[in-house]
């Protein structure tokens, strides 16, 4: 689909917020303590001060009440601005899905407002050994009065630390099929029993391992019904896809935009490298992908948007797996097409890079996608 006139003028309105306030390296570096900290609140206020946080969330619950393609426009140009901190955002819109769709109307209006408010949001689900397979989810979340108590380990975490809250999935009932007996519960992180221990990764503080011991919640943490956890989060995962999918789009285009910016001022042999057609043709490639991709992406978006989305297993897998391979070739090739300069911090695309590896994994790795793309064909 194409962008209208309104929301074209929404992306520039991104797109020039992101240049004033992090366009450079040395502003980007004072957000994010030299790229140690991941996530900047004063940024977030400053969106949601704009209006842009939560912009397709309902406005009962104080979202933006605009449709998915427009959190789409956002989330996109966000993230080609580099934003700090989108990934909390993102996170917590993730989580609002599920909210939205089983909650109750005071956990709705909880996660809406401070999503909207520019507070982060976490949700709990991978194990350690059950990263794509969560039906085989262990962590205890067991009845005790008008109490659920919590013990075991997640992993993987993201955001937590920075988060208010926690969607967790917990095994209630281990008597039958795996994918029965587990509820999801709406946990306040700071909780008595809860520690969070960093994982270390190649980028600033984002993961967490989260331990519970004996945490207790109120049985009104409970989000929708209890021992339907597996089903709930089965009808948020589309949404979730697309999110991923909007923002590895962003991070391609940014990626394609730097290689050519650098090799029209790059010069080599006497001319700029950007007349040499063997790079060219590379650069012609990458934007084709990154073209359809994009196409791809914003009809599914639509198709949310005109009340499809539990019919869009299929393609929101496949919006997912393309988009966020597509921003993974994309970093690889600048960096290659830049030579050592891709390589220099100074430049950006390590940085680029280094974003681009872990979407493919994350939110359902995309083997898991392409096999439930193939079931959908056999």
């Amino acid at each position: 689909m194409q962008l209208d006139a309104e929301r074209l003028e929404f992306a520039r309105a991104i797109e020039d917020f992101c240049q004033r306030e992090y366009g450079t390296l040395a502003q980007r570096d004072a957000l994010t303590e030299n790229d140690t900290v991941a996530t900047n609140h004063e940024i977030l206020r400053k969106m949601s001060d704009l209006g842009w946080l939560g912009v397709s969330l309902p406005e009962e619950y104080g979202g933006g009440g605009a449709g998915f393609v427009d959190e789409c426009v956002f989330i996109e140009e966000a993230h080609r601005g580099l934003t700090p901190g989108l990934l909390a955002y993102t996170t917590g819109l993730t989580a609002a899905q599920t909210y939205l769709k089983w909650g109750n109307d005071e956990q709705r209006t909880t996660i809406v407002s401070n999503l909207v408010a520019g507070r982060i949001e976490a949700i709990a689900l991978s194990e350690p050994g059950t990263g794509s397979d969560l039906g085989a989810v262990r962590t205890k979340g067991i009845r005790d009065g008008d109490a659920y108590v919590i013990d075991g380990q997640k992993t993987w975490i993201s955001v937590a630390h920075v988060a208010e809250h926690m969607l967790v999935l917990v095994r209630e009932d281990a008597s039958g099929p795996k994918h029965d007996g587990l509820t999801l519960l709406m946990v306040p992180t700071d909780t008595p029993g809860i520690e969070m221990r960093e994982v270390r990764t190649m980028e600033a503080r984002t993961c967490n391992d989260v331990f519970f011991s004996q945490a207790r919640v109120p049985v009104s943490a409970v989000v929708g019904a209890p021992g339907q956890g597996w089903k709930q989060l089965m009808r948020g995962l589309s949404v979730e896809r697309m999110i991923i999918a909007a923002f590895s789009i962003g991070a391609a285009r940014r990626s394609l935009e730097d290689a050519i910016a650098y090799m029209q001022q790059r010069d080599a042999f006497g001319q700029p490298i950007s007349t040499f057609q063997a790079l060219r043709h590379r650069v012609a490639d990458l934007a084709t992908d990154i073209a359809v991709t994009r196409s791809f992406v914003y009809d599914v978006a639509q198709a949310i948007d005109e009340g499809r989305e539990d019919h869009l297993a299929r393609e929101s897998a496949m919006a997912k797996m393309r988009a966020t391979e597509v921003a993974k070739n994309a970093a690889l090739e600048a960096m290659q097409l830049m030579g050592g300069a891709g390589y220099a911090r100074e430049y950006g695309m390590e940085f680029q890079v280094r974003r681009a590896l872990a979407p493919p994994i994350f939110g359902g790795t995309n083997e898991i996608q392409r096999e439930i793309i193939a079931k959908s064909l056999f």
